[in-house]
């Protein structure tokens, strides 16, 4: 069944996403800060808004995918933002990794508002937002859940109601933690073999066979093996996640150490300005770190 949807945010995530739904034969109405970033899919049959509120107008389904929790606010409850453009009885979707106990208030604001809201993080990175395969965690009421379940099919292939709203974030926020110590991992992996004379991509087809593989280690393994450092998440993304994990764990007086750890293997990309590189790019702090330790010898 084909739905109107307003799609906010056209970044490396959201414009395949919303292309997914275009090619399932849904309508699609798009809008994003930068317009120029609109021009490909409105080439392909999408509408283009000017304001998340004309987005929304006439698309009883409305997603977000923006950076960070400010800008969920600011598209959704804002100023000539989506709430007031939303039909009767409307859904908000929203697919950005962000703070839980935003996530919860916004939640309420669209209760009192009488329209719906689910929080739907996503995982699966560039790669699986292009090809329709993200795993979807979603938190919310079941029967906002039920009423748009469709929507979702065409961009992921897991897709799990967790429990109520936050609950999509809270479990993001665990992936994220899962993430970060795999790509420490990976790249630890790498520099040792480099480290060691190995032949880079046999060592790679070898572990991947085993005990040890991971998505990451084909996927972002196989790209610094590659030198391609560009993005399919951003440094400065998963940072901004990491923040969101580490407040968490603070308030439940929980110490996450590997978490923390990576977090500053990240700083350091960060402090060379490799912010916007992948987050593959830890492998060039490992580099650095190994380079260092050697000329002090």
């Amino acid at each position: 069944m084909a739905l109107k949807i307003g799609f906010i945010g056209m970044g490396i995530m959201g414009r395949p996403m919303a292309r997914n739904l275009l090619r399932s034969g849904h309508q699609v109405t798009i809008y994003n800060r930068t317009r120029s970033r609109t021009s490909e899919l409105v080439s392909e049959g999408a509408k283009v808004a000017s304001t998340p509120r004309e987005c929304a107008q006439g698309n009883p389904v409305v997603i977000t995918m923006v950076t960070d929790s400010s800008d969920v606010e600011a598209v959704v409850l804002g100023k000539e933002g989506a709430a007031e453009g939303l039909p009767e009885a409307g859904v908000i979707i929203d697919m950005s990794t962000i703070s839980p106990e935003v996530t919860r208030k916004i939640h309420a604001r669209l209760k009192e508002k009488g329209i719906g809201f689910l929080d739907a993080p996503v995982s699966g990175g560039d790669i699986g937002a292009q090809k329709g395969t993200l795993t979807i965690m979603v938190g919310g009421d079941p029967e906002v859940f039920e009423r748009v379940k469709l929507v979702f099919e065409p961009m992921g292939k897991r897709i799990t109601l967790m429990g109520p709203p936050g609950s999509g974030q809270a479990t993001k926020a665990c992936n994220q933690i899962l993430c970060a110590l795999n790509m420490l991992g990976v790249c630890e992996a790498l520099a040792l073999a480099e480290r060691s004379g190995l032949n880079l991509e046999q060592m790679h087809q070898v572990v991947t066979g085993g005990a040890a593989n991971s998505w990451a280690l084909e996927n972002l393994g196989k790209r610094i093996i590659q030198g391609d450092f560009g993005p399919g998440f951003m440094v400065k993304l998963i940072q901004k996640d990491l923040g969101i994990v580490l407040d968490a764990a603070k308030s439940l007086k929980l110490p996450l150490s590997g978490t923390s750890l990576c977090q500053q293997y990240f700083r350091a990309n960060e402090a060379h300005d490799e912010g916007d590189l992948g987050t593959q790019a830890m492998y060039k702090v490992l580099q650095r770190l190994g380079h260092f330790c050697r000329e002090t010898e």
